[in-house]
């Protein structure tokens, strides 16, 4: 998509620039609950892990596990509970990112099969991690190495 990506030669050149996350803004609810409230927390992730930060993951992760484990329709993979408590019960940014990593291949996967709306979840990349994550804004906000590339990778859709 033209004018939505971040290269990774600029995105190094800021490094230290210190941005609120663009993909916090609010979203429209796409599902039907409670797949949407899984969304919803891992998109408080997604933010928070760019920010370096792990406060409020472990709330996130319970509430993307309660939301499956109610889910009467099973509409997402049943190990989406056990990734969910996986990012829960992170103790540090490495375990939380790693944890994070595969809850968002899941997610993603979940994400192409549905005919969501254009241009409300965008599947990012950072070739430096070697991973994909799903976010709501177009300014690219990486998890995975947070404040240190926070705009490494670049959007794929």
């Amino acid at each position: 998509m033209p004018g939505m990506t971040a290269n990774a030669d600029a995105a190094h050149a800021s490094h230290g620039a210190a941005a609120a996350p663009a993909s916090a803004a609010p979203v429209k609810p796409v599902f039907a609950e409670p797949v949407q409230s899984v969304f919803d927390n891992y998109i408080k992730v997604q933010n928070a892990l760019a920010l370096d930060s792990i406060v409020g993951l472990s709330g996130a992760g319970a509430a993307m596990a309660r939301a499956i484990q109610a889910d009467p329709q099973h509409a997402l993979p049943a190990k989406i509970t056990e990734q969910a408590q996986g990012l829960g019960n992170a103790k540090d940014l490495d375990a939380a990112r790693a944890a994070f990593k595969s809850l968002s291949d899941t997610l993603i996967d979940f994400v192409k099969t549905q005919q969501v709306a254009t241009g409300t979840y965008h599947i990012a990349y950072c070739p430096m991690a070697k991973a994909s994550w799903l976010q709501t804004g177009t300014t690219v906000m990486n998890p995975y190495f947070g404040k240190a590339m926070t705009h490494c990778g670049q959007l794929k859709s």
